[in-house]
C-alpha cells in the first residue's frame, strides 16, 4: 500500500465521523440518549485517533485534495457542540427559557471559537476551553445537577472559550501527557460505561466520569500556573 493511499485512508477515517453524527443525531430525535451517546463516544474516539495517524502519513503532503484541517472541524462541531446542545434542549434537562438560552449560547459562542485562529498554543494545547461540549452534556445527563448549577456550568464554559486560560489536548500536549493520555482513554471508558448502563444513578462509572472530567478541564491552567522544571520536566514533540 502506497504511501498516497494510507494518507487518503486517514481522510476516510475522519469522514466516519460524520456518519457516526448522523446515527447519533438520529438516536437523538427518538429520545435514545444512550445510544446517542454511545456513537458520539465512538466519533470522540476516532477523533482521538486520526490526528496522529494524519501526521504520521503526512496527509497535507500525500493527500492534498482533502484538507483534513476543514473535515475535522466540520465534524467536530457537530459531535462536540451541535448534536449534545440538541440533546441538553430535547431532553428537558433545562426546561422552558433556561433550554433556549443554553442552546443559543452554547452553538453561536462554539461558532466565533471555531474560527478563532488563535485556539491553538505553542505547546499544542488550546487557549480557552475547546467547545467539548459532549464531555460536559454527556456528565449533565450521568449526573443531574440542579439546574441552577447547570446553567452555571454552561456559562462558566462559554466565558472560557475566550479567556486566556489553556486546556490541554491529551494527545499532542507534550506536559503531563504519561498522565494526561490514560486519564483521557479512561474518560472514553467511563463515558461508554455510564451510556450503556443507560446513566444508571447507582453506577460506579458517573464518579469517574466526573473525576476525570474535572482532570482534562482544569489541568491547562494547572499547568500555567506551575512553572516547567528544565532537567527534570523536560517537554518531547507530540507525535
Amino acid at each position: 500500500m502506497t504511501l498516497q493511499t494510507r494518507a487518503l485512508l486517514v481522510h476516510l477515517l475522519t469522514a466516519t465521523g460524520a456518519v457516526f453524527a448522523m446515527l447519533a443525531l438520529l438516536a437523538a430525535a427518538q429520545g435514545q440518549w444512550s445510544i446517542m451517546f454511545l456513537w458520539l463516544v465512538v466519533a470522540f474516539a476516532v477523533d482521538g485517533v486520526d490526528g496522529p495517524l494524519a501526521r504520521k502519513y503526512d496527509v497535507k503532503l500525500n493527500a492534498p485534495r482533502f484538507d483534513g484541517v476543514l473535515l475535522d472541524l466540520i465534524i467536530d462541531y457537530l459531535t462536540y457542540v451541535f448534536i449534545p446542545a440538541f440533546a441538553l434542549f430535547q431532553s428537558d434537562l433545562l426546561p422552558g427559557w433556561t433550554g433556549w438560552v443554553t442552546i443559543f449560547v452554547i452553538t453561536f459562542a462554539s461558532a466565533m471559537y471555531f474560527a478563532d485562529c488563535r485556539m491553538k498554543t505553542e505547546d499544542n494545547s488550546f487557549m480557552g476551553f475547546p467547545g467539548c461540549w459532549n464531555m460536559l452534556v454527556l456528565v449533565l445527563f450521568a449526573v443531574e445537577p440542579a439546574v441552577p448549577v447547570m446553567l452555571v456550568l454552561v456559562a462558566a464554559l462559554a466565558t472560557a472559550m475566550f479567556l486566556p486560560i489553556k486546556f490541554i489536548h491529551p494527545v499532542r500536549t507534550a506536559r503531563w501527557r504519561a498522565l494526561s493520555l490514560p486519564v483521557a482513554f479512561a474518560w472514553v471508558c467511563f463515558a461508554g460505561w455510564a451510556a450503556w448502563v443507560d446513566f444508571h444513578p447507582e453506577s460506579w462509572a458517573h464518579w469517574g466520569l466526573v473525576a476525570t472530567s474535572v482532570y482534562l478541564v482544569a489541568v491547562g491552567a494547572v499547568q500555567q500556573i506551575v512553572p516547567v522544571r528544565r532537567g527534570r520536566e523536560q517537554e518531547t514533540p507530540a507525535e
